[in-house]
């Protein structure tokens, strides 16, 4: 157990202590109540605000709402506001918030590669996992269509393709911390707020929008739907809203990968053993052509009831569910490196710089093959949904509390997977050049690469793989103000959750004779132009086989079994681990206000108990608790216990009447990943490298500091700059070690190199400047700065402390138009390089990247408009490198183009 008060909690209890003491002018009279408070929590507010007063239905509009909440809060919080249904400053949520200052999105949470759209949120270049996403104050369970995703890589961050914006109303981002705020962001907290019945103005209400998405690389228009339907009674005691969505669109991506990065020879093998000068040098263990489709179907909706049976007491229920199915084929046809590299010298003439095999030529040997293709078809889902049930009761005048109970669960699997993997190029030779981590690789192979030059067939997996993630909670909070002196309001309340998070791989199949059947079957091609807007010079005119022809020959030719245990059995154990919680956590905070100043402090205490299931491989089936095909484990359970008291402080003081300077201090805690404390060992046969968990990993602690400066010059005018800075205790980084895994192609034991999670200390410092201003009646600009500069005593195996996620510099740009009918907006956002993980036991990273997005607007009368918006106008290729010569991924989704007829009544 581990309890920790530091001298930063000692000093806010003294300033709790001074403030309950203290009596000056009141901050609100009795009369005051009924109207939310500038430091009430967003879902109190939500209740008791007319939308009469805070419809926005332009860009000017939206603008100027957003930094009315931002000036008035009492801590640092960035705000986005919806101009009506649907009508977020870009058509995804996490895309939204990229535009803001300190925020950074990444278009995918394991190694599926960049994708074009965004879906995980980090602030002030830290990790996804270090920040909280909350819908409504609460949580929402999340899971991941990807494979690795629901297995061996599951974060703590909430996936964004499952929330369309069609149901936000504004989102909060919380950059510094109060003690009412659910503890779990140890960077902050983003919070996505939803419309509720009785806040709509008229009786009846109802929206829709139809329209559809152009995609430029899969070449397809796809339909897009989303509708709102509001009722209230006259009298304002009722109302039900019901919203609903459902989109579909293609995907393609088009690539180059090194999947595993760049291995290194050998003094025992032969390549080395015969050129000494190779030995320690780095080459490909496989250079890719990679072919990513996917089409993406998402449905669902939301629905909400409140009820005011008296003028202090509303009931409220709400249910959300969106699904996604994501089934997914990826081809990647490769030069096998890793196969002919050890096994024979390069000729004559090849190129070492800084270590890496740059330039290299290979003759074919006869009986070698040299290309190994995979081709993976997945059927997948992904689902997330809650239902809730909330009490606001104002008890008296002055005592006022809101209760909430609910339960919440994400779903992500992966059903099917139909696998071949079929060597070709055989006695061929290959070649290839490198020219940097900024380019793609050139390069081919010889011999015989059509389905007639297959020389050997495989499969693996056919395994289904599921994540499950479920909550359930309780909270109680309490208001109680105050008609004199400086403590205006006391804050406090408890809060319990118990949530489980499990990855599941409990059936398969057991392959028969798939090839006989297959070779016969349809085949595809790659599209014309395949990865030309990424360049490099590598093969293109590839063939694969259809997804029919795939699922038909192993459906038919493979025995499944369902929850089929012992040695002859498909469960797969070592995939499959259990984090259970459970979490207590206590509050009090004091809100002040004097003259020309206000703020908080406050303490939340938080009890948190782990039980973390998993398995380990053993060699002996004697010695097994459970065994499979699969290989052999016996079961470990650990329990951890944290208890922690968290401190918070902020103050703001109006030095001027359009001069407002904030600062902030905290402590905030974020357990870890849950792969990293669950997931059991695995290992790729391919360059034996693998990953795990470890159960004993601590929480991480961040100090935090923040302070700001804001000037509002004037009406939709700001100008600001801070500074902030977290010095992270127990950040979890990854090293490399040595573990003996089962492999499913000797059936054995083998010695793997092992990613597992360490505990490591952290430091982020940074700043922050912003400026938005309307240029006359119509025009406006916006742009923000952001510089973060982070390291960790981890020192990885490239020699960097890098920490995860940290891009040092981030900036966005953008201008508007708009007049009574017409509207224009144009942004560019952009942020450097970052590290993005290990690939296999290698550091890698993704480099600068930057998007370009534009969208119009016409509103042709009060219940009839027009939009366009278009995505990623500048083509841009995400890459990855492990450093300045050794390139990962090169990845392009093209441009994106949605457009829309909005009906309003």
């Amino acid at each position: 157990m581990t309890y920790r008060k530091s001298a930063l909690s000692a000093a806010i209890v003294a300033c709790l202590g001074f403030g309950l003491g203290t009596q000056a002018r009141a901050q609100e009279t009795p009369s005051d109540q009924d109207q939310p408070r500038a430091d009430a929590p967003a879902s109190q507010a939500d209740d008791t605000t007319d939308l009469e007063t805070i419809v926005v239905t332009g860009i000017r509009g939206s603008m100027e709402k957003s930094l009315d909440t931002k000036r008035e809060a009492n801590s640092r919080l960035e705000v986005v506001t919806a101009e009506d249904v649907g009508k977020l400053p870009a058509h995804n949520v996490a895309d939204t918030l990229q535009r803001l200052p300190g925020v950074n999105i990444s278009s995918s949470s394991a190694d599926e590669g960049g994708f074009d759209e965004a879906d995980r949120v980090s602030l002030r270049g830290t990790s996804p996992s270090l920040t909280q996403t909350l819908i409504n104050g609460h949580s929402v369970g999340s899971a991941d269509w990807f494979v690795l995703s629901q297995g061996s890589n599951v974060g703590r961050s909430v996936s964004y393709t499952l929330l369309p914006s069609e149901l936000v109303s504004s989102v909060e981002v919380n950059k510094s911390s109060q003690a009412r705020l659910q503890d779990g962001g140890t960077t902050g907290t983003v919070n996505i707020i939803t419309r509720r019945p009785l806040q709509f103005a008229d009786q009846i209400s109802a929206e829709a929008s139809i329209g559809a998405v152009h995609s430029d690389n899969a070449e397809s228009t796809d339909p897009q739907f989303s509708g709102l339907f509001n009722y209230k009674n006259d009298a304002g005691t009722f109302g039900v809203l019901v919203q609903a969505f459902k989109q579909k669109r293609e995907l393609s991506r088009q690539a180059q990968e090194i999947p595993g990065g760049f291995f290194q020879i050998a003094a025992t093998d032969p390549a080395g053993i015969s050129n000494p000068d190779l030995v320690g040098v780095y080459a490909p263990g496989l250079l890719g052509s990679t072919l990513f489709e996917q089409t993406r179907d998402r449905k669902g909706g939301l629905i909400d009831v409140q009820f005011k049976p008296s003028d202090n007491l509303t009931l409220g229920v709400s249910g959300f569910s969106s699904e996604m199915k994501a089934n997914n084929y990826n081809r990647n046809f490769m030069l096998w490196g890793g196969n002919f590299a050890r096994a024979q010298a390069p000729d004559a003439g090849y190129v070492v710089r800084d270590g890496v095999l740059t330039e290299a030529t290979y003759t074919g040997v006869a009986g070698r093959p040299y290309a190994v293709y995979d081709m993976i078809y997945r059927e997948a889902t992904a689902k997330s949904n809650y239902a809730t049930f909330d009490v606001d009761w104002q008890i008296n005048e002055n005592l006022s509390s809101r209760f909430q109970a609910g339960t919440t669960s994400g779903e992500g699997s992966t059903a099917r997977q139909f696998i071949a993997e079929v060597t070709v190029a055989d006695g061929g030779g290959a070649s290839w050049t490198s020219h940097g981590a900024g380019s793609p690789l050139d390069w081919s192979v010889g011999g015989d690469i059509s389905p007639a030059g297959v020389t050997s067939f495989g499969t693996w997996g056919n395994q289904e793989v599921t994540a499950k993630d479920d909550e359930d909670w309780f909270t109680a909070d309490f208001s109680q103000y105050f008609n004199g002196g400086t403590l205006s309001s006391i804050d406090f309340g408890v809060r319990y959750a118990d949530h489980e998070r499990k990855a599941l791989s409990p059936e398969g199949a057991s392959p028969g004779d798939i090839w006989s059947a297959l070779q016969g079957g349809a085949t595809g091609s790659y599209p014309d132009g395949f990865a030309s807007d990424i360049g490099g010079n590598f093969p293109r005119d590839l063939w694969y086989f259809t997804p029919d022809a795939l699922k038909e020959a192993i459906l038919n030719n493979s025995t499944w079994l369902y929850d089929n245990d012992g040695p002859t059995g498909r469960h797969n154990y070592g995939a499959e681990w259990t984090v259970a919680e459970t979490n207590l956590a206590a509050y009090v905070q004091a809100n002040f206000t004097g003259d020309r100043w206000s703020g908080n402090v406050g303490l939340r205490y938080v009890n948190v108990d782990q039980d973390i299931d998993t398995y380990q491989s053993v060699a002996d089936p004697a010695n097994a608790d459970v065994s499979s095909l699969f290989g052999n484990w016996i079961r470990k359970s650990t329990n951890n216990k944290h208890s922690r008291v968290l401190p918070s402080a902020n103050l703001k003081f109006d030095l001027a009447d359009d001069l407002v300077f904030r600062f902030a201090a905290s402590q905030t805690q974020t357990l870890p990943d849950y792969s990293a404390l669950g997931a059991s060992s695995w290992g790729s046969d391919l360059n034996k490298t693998g990953g795990g968990g470890n159960p004993n990993l601590e929480p991480v602690l961040s100090t935090n500091f923040d302070a700001n400066l804001e000037w509002y010059f004037m009406p939709r005018g700001l100008l600001s700059v801070g500074a902030f800075a977290m010095d992270l205790q127990d950040y979890v980084a990854y090293g490399i070690e040595k573990q003996m895994l089962f492999s499913e192609l000797t059936h054995q034991l083998e010695e793997y190199n092992v990613s597992v999670p360490v505990n490591a200390d952290a430091k982020v410092h940074g700043v922050e400047v912003a400026y938005e201003q309307p240029i006359g009646e119509f025009f406006g600009v916006l742009a923000n700065y952001t510089y973060s500069d982070g390291s960790t005593s981890h020192t990885w195996a490239d020699g960097s402390n890098n920490l995860l996620g940290n891009s040092k510099d981030t900036y966005n740009v953008g201008a508007y138009f708009e007049n009574d009918r017409f509207g224009a907006r144009v942004s560019y956002t952009r942020r450097s390089s970052f590290l993005i993980g290990l690939s296999g036991a290698n550091p890698y990273y993704q480099d600068d990247f930057g998007t370009l997005s534009a969208s119009l607007s016409y509103k042709a009368s009060d219940w009839l408009s027009f939009s366009f918006d278009a995505l990623n106008l500048n083509n841009p290729t995400i890459k990855y490198y492990q450093n300045a010569y050794i390139p990962t991924s090169f990845y392009n989704n093209g441009r994106q183009y949605y457009f829309n007829v909005r009906l309003k009544y």
